[in-house]
């Protein structure tokens, strides 16, 4: 196992910044059950189905500024759908520009789907997962088929392959689990890189 601090090159905050992510779509279900709760109707759950959704949100556009009015979060999807039995939600495309303190380019989120299951704390991103980071001239980017975020733990792990690319090389693994507080990300097995001197 290699276990790599964050280093200044790319920052590698991307971590923090899936933990902001998950935060928005905790926010997001939230919402959905805010006021009164839900009282379940049986013979509603059961001509619906189980398959079938308790609510929905089309086109969804979610924005979220700090207490000076700064834009912090952009989220959209074409599609969430919430689903009371097991307290989660299902996005189509969900796509995330989250704005840190003091950088000028967004961190850009995107995935094929996403899930949340509220009670455990999970958010699951599936398919073409990419996390994009840009700084000046520079790009970092993460892209695997599948990432979680622990919520509970702090952590972002997958088994699947990982390509990790920095301006000057490009780092590929199978499986990486990554403590957001500690800073560390953890590659597991069939680590290889690739990397340019500097001249």
């Amino acid at each position: 196992m290699i276990q790599r601090f964050f280093s200044s090159q790319a920052g590698k905050p991307w971590l923090r910044t899936l933990a902001l992510a998950a935060t928005v779509a905790a926010t997001v279900y939230l919402m959905w059950q805010s006021g009164e709760p839900p009282v379940p109707d049986p013979e509603a759950a059961q001509l619906r189905g189980p398959a079938e959704p308790d609510g929905f949100v089309v086109g969804a556009d979610y924005r979220a500024w700090n207490e000076q009015g700064t834009l912090e979060i952009h989220m959209t999807s074409p599609r969430i759908e919430q689903f009371d039995h097991d307290s989660s939600a299902r996005m189509t495309d969900p796509r995330a520009r989250l704005f840190g303190e003091g950088e000028a380019e967004p961190w850009i989120i995107e995935a094929d789907a996403g899930s949340l299951l509220q009670s455990q704390g999970l958010m699951h991103l599936e398919g073409n997962v990419t996390v994009l980071r840009t700084s000046g001239d520079s790009q970092a980017t993460l892209a695997t088929e599948a990432l979680t975020l622990d919520n509970n733990e702090g952590t972002v792990f997958t088994d699947l392959p990982v390509t990790i690319t920095e301006p000057f090389g490009t780092t590929q693994a199978t499986g990486m689990k990554a403590w957001i507080d500690q800073r560390i990300l953890e590659l597991n097995s069939r680590v290889e890189g690739q990397y340019e001197t500097v001249r």
